[in-house]
This record gives structure tokens, sequence and C-alpha cells, in this order.
């Protein structure tokens, strides 16, 4: 069983460096298709995929014919206050400066914590692998939900923010926790 962990297509708000989480359901911009449309990834049995826009654009784009779950509890972080918004807006609010300040710790105002977040993800990607525990899947995701699943599983371990991924780039992650970088 292989396990590709793909993060999304780039998007209008990815392009403007803005928080994008599970409140915005941005479509894929035109450069993020061309550069999908660019690459190869390794065939799959299954994809999971989180319900955001971005994510089944994306997921029909790399596999046209796999058989598609959607999974809700694999969406992206919930950004609360910040949803939407970029480091120039958020720079000088207190309750950004705070957050920061925590090293990402704290719950966004009026939205999720990472601890919260990680769990919700690293459950829903235990009950998708335990559903189709034989075959070879995708999970076409977030970049945090990646991050998550990667501090969680990965061997060596590492910490949420060694599991950066860049659009359409992710990780291949093996039964035993081995992974590499998809590049």
């Amino acid at each position: 069983m292989s396990l590709l962990l793909i993060r999304h297509g780039r998007t209008q708000g990815n392009i403007e460096r803005r928080y994008i989480g599970s409140r915005t359901d941005e479509p894929l911009c035109q450069q993020g298709i061309k550069e999908l449309q660019a690459r190869e990834y390794l065939p799959v049995d299954y994809i999971f995929a989180s319900p955001m826009k971005r994510c089944l654009q994306t997921a029909e784009i790399l596999y046209p014919n796999a058989e598609l779950r959607i999974v809700d509890d694999l969406r992206e972080c919930d950004f609360g206050d910040f949803e939407n918004l970029s480091y120039q807006e958020l720079n000088g609010r207190a309750d950004y400066q705070a957050w920061i300040d925590s090293g990402g710790e704290l719950p966004f105002p009026n939205g999720e914590s990472r601890a919260t977040f990680a769990a919700r993800s690293v459950c829903a990607f235990k009950q998708s692998i335990e559903a189709l525990p034989k075959y070879d899947i995708a999970f076409v995701v977030h970049g945090g939900t990646i991050m998550s699943i990667m501090e969680a599983y990965a061997r060596p371990k590492g910490t949420y923010f060694d599991f950066q991924v860049s659009n359409g780039d992710g990780y291949l992650l093996e039964g035993n926790g081995i992974y590499q970088r998809l590049l």
C-alpha cells in the first residue's frame, strides 16, 4: 500500500498569500490548472479528497478515472477571523500578534486551534486508510492537512512545520511511515 498526500493546485488566494481555509471555497486559478497538467503523478486505485473545490478540481485533473471519495474532515483548518486575509492585512493586529507569539498554538480567533485541526485531520486519514487497507491511495487535500498527517505518521519524525509543501506537491508515504517528497 502506497499513500500519496498531494496538496491541491494553486488558487488566487495562494498567489496573494492569503489564509484560505475551510470557509473560502475558491477554485483553482488558470496558473494552478496549467501547473497540475504539466506534472505526472503515480497511479492510484482510489482518491480521498477534501470537499473544497480546489481539492476536487485537483483530483479530477490528476486522476480523472479513479474512484473519488469525499471526506469532510480532510478540509483545511478554520482560520476564523483571519480567513481570506494576508499577512499585510493582519500585521499590527493584537490578535494576530498573539497568535504569532504562540507559535501558531493559540486557536484562530473564532476558528480552530492547530491541535483540534490536526486531531480531526489525522482521524479522518486513519479512518480512510482503514477502509481500503490494500490499495494505493491518493489524498488530495490541503497543506495543513498534509502537515498534520505527516507529523503523526512520518518516519523519521518531524514537526508540523517540517512538512510544508507547495501547491501540487506532497509526499509518498509507505505503510511503515517512511516517506519521500513527490517533487
